[in-house]
């Protein structure tokens, strides 16, 4: 399942890269990049990518590796345990979660990845959401919302997992590209 997602990735034009770094000399849209680690959950993965795309923000896929980080409009943090705890666990993403933070740039995680978040000391007392067994393990450094799909918190976006993951991609389409342009992509890909 995992190289059918690689083969439809690359059909659709992503970029992907073994290690973070990436070089943006012309920036003419919004950039995103998208940290896709072993044990990420895939739909997550490829329906954030997509929707980014579909709104015309440069999407960068990136591993766990590397040693320069670039800037990005958004960083994105897929789900799924096994990703999620290797986020947390990578000096690499803490770093450029932290260097994202504090240049004010959005950052965005679903379903497990707000672990990720708390691992790192980012954005504490921030509301936020995940996937619903995560609570717990969240609620003492953040204000927990159980109720809604997505949370958006000034830079920070979250949302709760798989069946989430329209709204997630959409959240993050309109903090970068709008909302009229993120209802036009709803729109054509059917979404009510």
């Amino acid at each position: 399942m995992f190289s059918l997602t690689l083969t439809s990735v690359l059909k659709n034009n992503f970029r992907i890269k073994s290690c973070y770094f990436s070089t943006n000399l012309l920036r003419m849209s919004k950039t995103a990049c998208v940290i896709l680690a072993d044990g990420a959950e895939e739909m997550e993965f490829v329906i954030a990518a997509d929707i980014l795309r579909r709104t015309g923000i440069n999407v960068t896929v990136a591993g766990l590796s590397g040693d320069e980080p670039t800037d990005f409009d958004v960083i994105v943090m897929p789900g799924g345990l096994g990703g999620s705890k290797a986020m947390a666990s990578s000096s690499l993403v803490g770093e450029i979660l932290k260097r994202q933070e504090s240049g004010g740039r959005f950052i965005a995680a679903i379903c497990a990845a707000p672990i990720a978040l708390k691992s790192h000391g980012i954005a504490n007392g921030k509301k936020i959401t995940s996937y619903p067994s995560f609570k717990n393990d969240l609620c003492e450094a953040y204000c927990y919302d159980d109720q809604s799909k997505v949370v958006q918190d000034g830079q920070l976006i979250t949302s709760r997992g798989p069946a989430t993951a329209f709204d997630f991609g959409l959240k993050i389409a309109s903090a970068l590209a709008g909302e009229d342009k993120a209802k036009e992509v709803a729109k054509a890909m059917l979404i009510q």
